[in-house]
Formats: C-alpha cells, structure tokens, sequence
C-alpha cells in the first residue's frame, strides 16, 4: 500500500510539472512568434501598433543589437488593420508587414499548407500567408485571390485596395491571433501608408533566455534613446501571464499534497512495521543495540520502499507521458487554453530534483514515528515474542 501510495503520488506530480511547464512553454512561443519578446516603436505611437506612427530603418542597435548579448535577433516590421471581403462574408484583419530579416523558422512551425510569401526579392509581392481559421471563415483556400481593404489615407481619405494571393495556410491554435493575422510584404504597409523605404512600424527583438526577459527590456529600453518606447510581451500581455503564473501555484498544491499524503501512508506502514517487530526490537535491545541503530534499520527499510515507489512512479510516469506527447490522447478546447492539445515538456534536472526531494521529505516526516522504538521495553516486548 505504501509502495502504491508513493508511485500514484509521484506520477500525479509528474504529470503536473510536465504539463504546467509545457503549457507555458507552448502559450509563450507562440506570443513569441506573433509579437516578438519586445517590441520597440515610436514614443508617442498607439501601443496597439495598428496604426503607429512610422520610425527610421537607420538605427545603432540595428540589424544587430551588439550592446546586448542576450539578443538573438531583430526584425523590422509593420501593420495595418482591414478586411477581407469575398462574395459571401468579410472578416477584419491585420495584415502584419515583413521583410527580408524576418525569421520565418517559427512561423514554419505552424504551417499547415504551401510556403511563407518570397518576400527576399527586389519586386514588392501581393503574396500573403493566411491562418486556416480565417481561410475557412472567408471560404478560401490556398491559391485563392482575395480582395483585402484597408483604412484610409489621412491625405486623400480614399480607402487602400489590395488584390492577394494566398500561397500558405498556419494554424498556431492561438485563436485570438489565427483569427486577425495575416503576413505579407512590408513594401505593401509601406505604399499605403506613404512612407519611405526605410520607415516602418516597429522592431521586434528575440532573445535566448524568457526567464531574463524582463532584465533584458530595461536594458533594451535604456539603449533605444528617448524618442522610442519599447515593450515586452509581459506588459502587452499581462492577464495572459498572470493566467499562466496560476499554474505555478497548482503545481506546488499538487507537489504538497501528494507529498503529504504519501508521507502519511508511510508514516502508517512504518508503525505497523514496528509493532510488527516488536519482539525482534526487545531481542536487539536485550542484545545491546542501541535505540538509533534500529530506528536506522526501519528507515532503511522506509528507504526501500520509497525508493521502489519512486521507480514505479516514475516509469509509470513517463509512460503516460510518452503517450500524450506522441499520441496527443488529451485534447484542449483552443478558445480557452489557446492549445488544441496537452503539452508536454521537462528536464532531467527537476526530474531528478523531485524525486530526491520526495525520498528526503518522505525520510524527514518517518524520523518522529521511529521514536516510538524507545518507549518500547525489552522485558515487556519479548512476552509476545
């Protein structure tokens, strides 16, 4: 039963890291791909970036934010709200502008059908990359044209037209991003809204460490000069992360309270091993041995136990886990948890952390039961061996 109580706890713990950890992961490199880790803009811009005022291309921490180590990699960009109308329906957009440092390897990873738009080439290209979510909406598929409007010329108060291509489908499961965002040439935001070649919306930066995002931006922000903002996807997105730092909480509940409750159960097979061995404990005392000689025997034996429980546990463990991230078996409503499945992620390092913490923590709440031993007379227990 103890042996069974600890591999149920460890494996209840196990799935709760692994999944905490991987929905975080996973919500988070998904606002990376979209947003970037901070973004940098005009001082006096509308944060929403949907119709910010432009900024020069010529700047010192571009292409390459050499004072700061920790970045990886920067991106020119710009967007500019719209529909899309067909015969049927219209949907609204955002139709985000990239170039040719644009790193197009996340995105990759959600591409569901046909390519990213060749946005390399000298030429400006009508070619853009469409979510499935809004592609279905508007009853279009991959190489379907499509006519895209978008908001006026404050000079001539005539509306933008644009004729697009569709040559590639994603699906990041982001819904709140799938349903708006769509890619296309920078050049294009650059023609409608009359700027010049090296004006544009924004730069997004990337960096090696999410942990270090927050150091990092007051870096950022203290090198971009005073006529330029910058934001990380923290402070864009906060109810998201809050959202997401309620499931520390849920795994440090789940931690507790299976380490409780396995203690506990270990806690009992431990005293019924001990009126068990009752008469043996007299003989051995009767023999010379010390109180705390056979509290360390009875803990070696907890030790054996829990160390089989923490082995069962853990194949147990990752087996269930192996079956989800391969077979995807538990699926996720996207609307509310932003993944059309549970993901999986760990390290060997808090694998292997959790299980010494359950050995030591299961050990510490066993050394007060072992006392019982010395109240146990010699003369009076062996009556009953």
């Amino acid at each position: 039963m103890a042996i069974a109580a600890i591999a149920v706890g460890m494996v209840m713990m196990l799935i709760a890291i692994a999944t905490g950890i991987g929905l975080q992961t996973k919500i988070r490199e998904k606002l990376v791909v979209f947003q970037g880790h901070i973004q940098i803009f005009a001082y006096d811009s509308n944060v929403s970036q949907v119709s910010a005022k432009p900024i020069s291309l010529e700047q010192d921490f571009y292409p390459t934010f050499k004072e700061i180590p920790e970045v990886m990699h920067i991106q020119a960009v710009a967007t500019k709200g719209g529909i899309i109308r067909t015969e049927t329906t219209y949907e609204s957009i955002l139709a985000k502008g990239v170039g040719k440092d644009y790193h197009w390897q996340l995105m990759e990873d959600f591409l569901v059908e046909g390519r990213t738009p060749k946005v390399q080439g000298e030429e400006m290209t009508d070619e853009i990359l469409m979510s499935t979510y809004l592609a279905n909406r508007l009853h279009l598929k991959l190489g379907d044209r499509c006519q895209a409007i978008f908001l006026k010329d404050e000079a001539t108060q005539v509306p933008n037209q644009r004729n697009f291509k569709i040559v590639g489908l994603y699906n990041s499961g982001f819904q709140e991003f799938d349903a708006s965002y769509i890619f296309t040439d920078i050049r294009q935001i650059q023609k409608m809204n009359k700027w010049q070649p090296d004006e544009i919306g924004n730069f997004e930066i990337f960096i090696d460490d999410f942990n270090r995002i927050e150091e990092v931006g007051k870096q950022v922000y203290s090198k971009i000069g005073s006529f330029l903002d910058s934001q990380t996807i923290l402070q864009k997105f906060p109810f998201i992360f809050e959202w997401l730092g309620m499931f520390d909480f849920n795994i440090y509940l789940i931690i507790g309270i299976m380490i409780v409750v396995g203690g506990f159960n270990m806690i009992t097979a431990i005293l019924v091993l001990i009126l068990e061995k009752t008469p043996m404990i007299g003989i051995l005392k009767s023999l010379g041995a010390t109180d705390r000689s056979i509290r360390k025997i009875f803990l070696y034996n907890a030790t054996y136990i829990i160390g089989l429980g923490l082995l069962w546990g853990n194949v147990l463990g990752f087996f269930l886990l192996w079956l989800q991230q391969r077979y995807s078996l538990v699926k996720l409503d996207p609307t509310t948890y932003y993944v059309s499945e549970v993901p999986i992620a760990f390290t060997p390092l808090w694998v292997i952390l959790l299980n010494i913490g359950v050995l030591l923590l299961c050990l510490l709440m066993l050394l007060l039961p072992t006392y019982v031993i010395s109240k146990i007379s010699p003369t009076k227990s062996m009556k009953f061996a």
